[in-house]
C-alpha cells in the first residue's frame, strides 16, 4: 500500500514511506528523520537452515559516500570498500537488539540491510538504523511481532537532550542510546553509551528521560503495522518426543548437574562433552529418528538446572555468591623494549595489554560518509582461538573483535590526556591469552595497566565488570556480578559497564529475553558500581599512578610554535630542507597549517637538534639584536649578512664605519664573520644592519692584508 506516515520527534519531524522501495523483499521501508534518509529491507530465505547452532541473522550497516555529497575511496577506486569499524559496531547495535525477539521456531536466514541513502550532517544515523530495522521487519510476513523504539541521548549543562545533533555531542557529557520494546510497560532491550566519568544516577535519570519518547515510537510502530503490515508466516511448532526426553533424563540423572556445577572450566566442560557423546550414541541406537533434536534438548536441560538453581538456590556454577568476584591479578612490565605492558586476570579470563606510542603522524586517518579525521588513541583487541582452547583458522578481526575493541576504546577515551599536554598517537593492543567471560572488560583493566606502565598520564585507571541475569515466566529474577561462561551462554542478560572511581565511562546491554524492567536496570548500574570499585583497589595496589618517566625505547616529541607565515622556510622548496632535518637528524616532523610543529625521534638529543633547526629557521629577528653573522653578498652599495638560516639582513656601506669606506671589499669579503647589529626592520620586513663596535676586531684582522692607507679605518 501506498503510504506515508510521519510523527515528530525532538522538534523534527520522522516521516516513513512505505512503498517504492525494493518490493521483492520480505518488508522494507525508507525512513527520513530531518534531512537523513535512509532504506531498511528484511529478507527471509525460502528454506530452513538445519543445525544452524544459534539463529541465522546477518545485518548489514552501509555507508555510502554520496549520502554525504562526497566521492570516496582512493584513487584508483572510487567506491565504497569494506564496512568501517564503526559502520561494523552500528550493525551490531542493530542485531542485538532484534536477534532476541524472533522465535526460536524460525530456523530460516534472516538478512537486514540498512542503507544510508542521504545524510544532512546533524542527525546520527544508527538510531535511526535500528528504528528503522524494527519497520522493515513489523510490516513484513517474517514472524517478527514486537516493535522496537529507538532514541539517543545526550546532556549539555544538565539539560538532557533528545537526539542529539553533531554539534551538540561534542557538548554532551552523555552519548548513549536505549532500545526498548512493550510489554507489561516499557521494557529495555539493549544499551550502547558512552560517558565522561558520571554516576549511576545520571545514567538511569537519562532513561527515565527517554521512556515516553519510548512509548510514543512504539505506539507510531504498531499504528504503521495495524494499517499495512503483512500476514505472518506461520510456523510448524518445535515437536517434543516426551518419551525421549524422559529415557533421556533417566540416562543422566543427577550427572549432568554435577558436571555443569564443577568449578574448574576445562574440568566442565570435558565432563559435559562426554555426556553428550553418551546421549548421541544412546539415541542413534533407540532413536535414530530424532538424533537433530538430541543437542536442542540437551542446552535446554542445561539451560533448566540453571536457571532453577540461580533462581531457588542462590547456587552458581563455580560456587562463587551472586555479587563475588573472581580472583583478581594484575601484573605490570612483563615485556623487554616495549612502551609499556600491563596484564589483568579474574578468574580464568586473561588479557595482555601492550602500548606503542608514536609521532603524532602516526594518527590513524579515516575517510567515512560521516567525515575525514585523524584518530589518535586505538585500542585493537584481539581474540585468537587458543584463548578458549580451540583450533581454527587465524584471519583478519571479526565482527565480535571489532566491537570488544571499541567498546574498551569508548570506555578508555575519557581517562586519555589533550593532545595538546600529551602530543602522542598511542596505541593499545590487547591480545585475549584465556577467556571465560567479559574479555572485553578484563581488556579495559589491562590496558589501564599498560597505560600507567608506560607512563600515559591517564586521567584515572579504568576498568569494567559484566552482569548477568536468570529470570523465570513469572518475573522472579537474580543479578549475577562477573559472569563466566555457562552464566554468559544460557544466562537471559550481558550487561557490561566500566569506569573509574568517578564514575561510569561506557554501557553495553545485551539481552536475550524480551527485555529488562527499570527495577533490573537500577539494581545492575549500583552492583556494577560495587564490583567496579573493587576491582579498581586490587589495580590501585599494583600502580597508584602513571610512571613518572616515559620508557627510554619510547620516542620524544617536541612541540614548536611558529608563525604559520614562516612554514614554508621549514618545507623548503620541494620539501627539500625538511626532508634534510628528517634525514640528519634521525626525526620525524609533522607540520600544522596553524604553525603548530611536532618533532619525534627514537633519541631525545636528536629531538632537541632537529628543534634547534627548526627554531634557527623560523625565528623572529626583532631590533636591537646582536649576531655573530656570515656574510654572503657583496654588492656595491654594502653586503648581505647571514644572521640566522633563510634570514639574511643588509650591511650598508655607510654603516660600516664613523669613516667613509670606497668599496666594499676593502675591509668584508664573503664567507666572513662578523658582528652585526639589528638597527631596524621595515614594512616589508627587510633587515637592516649596522657592524656592532663593541664587538667587533674584524677591522685589525683585515687591516693587516689590506694596503698601509686602509689601516686606519675603525669601526
Amino acid at each position: 500500500m501506498n503510504k506515508n506516515f510521519k510523527t515528530n520527534i525532538s522538534g523534527r519531524d520522522l516521516i516513513i514511506k512505505t512503498s517504492g522501495f525494493a518490493e521483492q523483499s520480505n518488508g522494507s521501508i525508507l525512513l527520513q528523520y530531518g534531512e537523513t534518509s535512509l532504506l531498511a529491507t528484511a529478507v527471509m530465505s525460502k528454506r530452513e537452515k538445519e543445525q544452524a547452532g544459534f539463529f541465522p541473522l546477518t545485518v548489514n550497516y552501509e555507508e555510502k559516500f554520496y549520502a554525504a555529497g562526497k566521492i570516496g575511496g582512493s584513487r584508483y577506486r572510487r567506491r565504497e570498500g569494506r564496512s568501517s569499524d564503526e559502520a561494523t559496531c552500528h550493525a551490531r547495535l542493530i542485531d542485538r537488539a532484534i536477534r532476541p525477539l524472533f522465535p526460536k521456531e524460525l530456523k530460516r536466514e534472516v538478512q537486514i540491510v540498512i542503507t544510508i541513502l542521504s545524510w544532512d550532517k546533524e542527525n546520527e544515523a544508527s538510531t535511526l538504523g535500528l528504528l528503522a530495522a524494527s519497520l522493515a521487519l513489523l510490516i513484513s510476513d517474517i514472524p517478527w511481532t514486537k516493535p522496537i523504539a529507538a532514541v539517543r541521548v545526550g546532556r549539555i549543562e544538565n539539560k538532557f537532550i533528545l537526539n542529539p545533533t553533531y554539534k551538540e555531542l561534542e557538548k554532551s557529557n552523555i552519548d548513549v542510546v536505549f532500545g526498548a520494546i512493550e510489554k507489561d510497560g516499557i521494557l529495555l532491550n539493549m544499551i550502547e553509551g558512552n560517558f565522561q566519568q558520571v554516576d549511576e544516577k545520571l545514567v538511569f535519570d537519562a532513561y527515565e528521560f527517554s521512556r515516553p519518547y519510548l512509548e510514543k515510537l512504539v505506539d507510531f510502530q504498531k499504528k504503521i503495522q495495524k494499517e499495512i503490515g503483512k500476514e505472518k508466516i506461520t510456523l510448524d511448532p518445535i515437536e517434543t518426543n516426551k518419551e525421549l526426553e524422559v529415557a533421556v533424563r533417566d540416562l543422566l540423572k543427577d550427572r549432568l548437574e554435577k558436571s555443569v556445577y564443577l568449578e574448574e572450566k576445562m574440568e566442565r566442560a570435558a565432563a559435559i562433552d562426554e555426556l553428550k557423546k553418551e546421549i548421541a550414541l544412546f539415541v542413534k541406537e533407540n532413536y535414530p529418528e530424532e538424533i537433530n533434536y538430541t543437542e536442542n534438548f540437551f542446552e535446554e536441560e542445561v539451560n533448566r538446572i540453571i536457571h532453577k538453581n540461580l533462581l531457588e538456590k542462590d547456587q552458581r556454577p563455580d560456587g562463587r555468591k551472586l555479587d563475588q568476584v573472581r580472583n583478581l591479578d594484575c601484573e605490570l612490565s612483563l615485556l623487554p623494549r616495549i612502551h609499556g605492558s600491563g596484564m589483568f586476570s579474574r578468574g580464568l579470563t586473561k588479557s595482555l595489554s601492550i602500548v606503542t606510542l608514536g609521532s603524532p603522524g602516526d594518527a590513524q586517518l579515516s575517510e567515512r560518509m560521516e567525515g575525514s579525521g585523524k584518530k589518535r588513541f586505538l585500542h585493537h583487541y584481539n581474540f585468537p582461538p587458543y584463548s578458549v582452547g580451540e583450533v581454527k583458522p587465524m584471519r583478519g578481526p571479526g565482527r565480535r573483535e571489532i566491537g570488544h575493541g571499541m567498546l574498551a576504546e569508548k570506555a578508555l577515551i575519557p581517562v586519555i590526556p589533550p593532545f595538546e599536554t600529551f602530543p602522542y598517537t598511542i596505541r593499545v593492543v590487547s591480545e585475549i591469552l584465556s577467556s571465560n567471560g567479559s574479555s572485553s572488560m578484563a581488556s579495559a583493566s589491562s590496558s589501564s595497566l599498560a597505560l600507567m606502565d608506560a607512563g600515559v598520564p591517564i586521567k584515572a585507571p579504568v576498568t569494567g565488570i559484566a552482569l548477568g541475569l536468570a529470570i523465570d515466566s513469572n518475573g522472579k529474577y537474580k543479578i549475577l556480578t562477573d559472569i563466566q561462561g555457562p552464566e554468559d551462554h544460557y544466562g537471559d542478560m550481558d550487561f557490561k559497564i566500566a569506569g573509574t572511581k568517578n564514575g561510569i565511562t561506557a554501557i553495553q546491554l545485551d539481552v536475550k529475553v524480551d527485555g529488562i524492567s527499570e527495577t533490573i536496570f537500577k539494581e545492575t548500574l549500583e552492583k556494577g558500581k560495587n564490583a567496579r570499585l573493587h576491582i579498581l583497589e586490587k589495580i590501585t595496589q599494583t600502580i597508584e599512578k602513571p610512571r613518572e618517566n616515559l620508557s627510554p625505547f619510547a620516542p620524544r616529541v617536541l612541540t614548536l610554535q611558529i608563525n604559520p607565515e614562516k612554514i614554508g622556510k621549514v618545507i623548503g622548496p620541494g620539501g627539500k630542507m625538511i626532508n634534510q632535518i628528517i634525514d640528519e637528524c634521525n626525526a620525524s616532523v609533522d607540520v600544522e597549517d596553524t604553525g603548530r610543529i611536532f618533532v619525534t625521534a627514537e633519541k631525545e638529543e636528536d629531538a632537541k637538534k632537529a628543534s634547534a633547526w627548526i627554531e634557527s629557521l623560523t625565528r623572529e629577528v626583532m631590533a636591537g639584536e646582536v649576531f655573530e653573522g656570515k656574510v654572503k653578498r657583496i654588492l656595491t652599495f654594502g653586503a648581505f649578512v647571514e644572521l640566522l638560516p633563510g634570514q639574511d639582513g643588509l650591511l650598508h656601506i655607510s654603516k660600516m664605519s664613523s669613516r667613509r669606506i670606497n668599496k666594499v671589499e676593502d675591509v668584508l669579503n664573503i664567507g666572513d664573520t662578523v658582528p652585526v647589529k639589528v638597527i631596524a626592520i621595515d614594512d616589508q620586513g627587510r633587515i637592516n644592519l649596522a657592524l656592532n663596535k663593541e664587538l667587533n676586531s674584524h677591522d685589525e684582522r683585515n687591516s693587516q692584508d689590506k694596503p698601509t692607507e686602509k689601516r686606519n679605518h675603525r669601526f
